[in-house]
């Protein structure tokens, strides 16, 4: 996570309210028909994408954020493009545990794909990295700490409201299992954080589940994956009979987020919930 990162991007919104879909955890494999517990990642992606297409119309940023591939393939990756590509809107990836983040700079189109910060209105929203290679948990290191300071002083300075996301929680959500395997260095993040009041919400992947809960001014918020869910409240691993699905998020130009998840309730997926797991990296 000290490598040199791309510099600012900024995107132009079509209204004051910037729109915003997250699709996280897609786990795309090697090959088209790849499964995870059962479930074939390419076609419960299609199906979300097909919903978001549905749904929401004018979108500003599509964000995925992290396990985009199941074990971190370039061919993965490259589907992945295929799959942005039926947008109009800028797409950002973050690497999450099961990710190589060489093999998503290669496979990116975009010199912007893994940009560490967008400005798009009077938002700025800031893509954290997490990822541990060869690790399942997370944690951000100083050098990541560092570039929130700076980049939340700067955000301060320009009187812009912040959407910070990275992969793994910041927080506990009440998974035990999970919950092992949160930002290592939480602390520190919440020590920079709680000293900004432009900051709005937190966002992040990983958990395979819906989250939200309020710390002071700042909304907390996980969400589907596009493939298998989690079990909420679950001591050990449990996979969840519900569907995939996305999270939207509208950012007004006051700081206020409208945010709401959305599942495909027309489509048919076969899952393992009988699994006692699958391998985390």
């Amino acid at each position: 996570m000290t490598e040199a990162r791309h510099p600012l991007t900024v995107v132009q919104p079509d209204t004051d309210t910037v729109r915003i879909v997250q699709l996280t955890d897609t786990h795309l494999c090697q090959q088209p028909g790849g499964v995870l517990l059962g479930m074939d990642t390419d076609h419960s992606l299609r199906a979300v994408i097909d919903l978001v297409q549905a749904e929401r119309s004018g979108i500003d940023l599509l964000l995925g954020t992290g396990d985009l591939s199941d074990k971190g393939t370039l061919e993965a990756y490259e589907r992945l493009e295929d799959y942005c590509s039926l947008f109009t809107a800028p797409c950002f990836w973050l690497p999450g545990n099961h990710d190589d983040r060489d093999q998503m700079v290669a496979a990116g189109r975009s010199p912007d794909r893994l940009s560490p910060e967008i400005q798009v209105g009077n938002w700025q929203v800031l893509m954290l990295d997490s990822q541990v290679p060869g690790e399942v948990g997370g944690r951000l290191g100083d050098g990541e700490l560092n570039r929130l300071q700076e980049a939340l002083e700067r955000a301060r300075d320009q009187s812009l409201f912040t959407l910070v996301c990275l992969h793994h929680q910041p927080v506990k959500i009440g998974c035990t299992w999970l919950d092992e395997q949160m930002v290592a260095d939480a602390d520190a993040f919440w020590h920079i954080l709680d000293r900004f009041e432009g900051v709005r919400a937190v966002l992040w992947g990983h958990v395979h589940q819906e989250f939200e809960q309020q710390r002071g001014q700042i909304t907390l918020l996980a969400s589907p994956s596009t493939c298998v869910q989690f079990a909420p409240g679950s001591v050990d691993f449990k996979a969840d009979g519900q569907p995939p699905g996305y999270r939207w998020l509208d950012l007004h130009l006051d700081g206020r987020i409208d945010s709401g998840i959305s599942r495909v309730l027309d489509v048919t997926f076969h899952v393992d919930l009988d699994s006692a797991g699958y391998l985390e990296h």
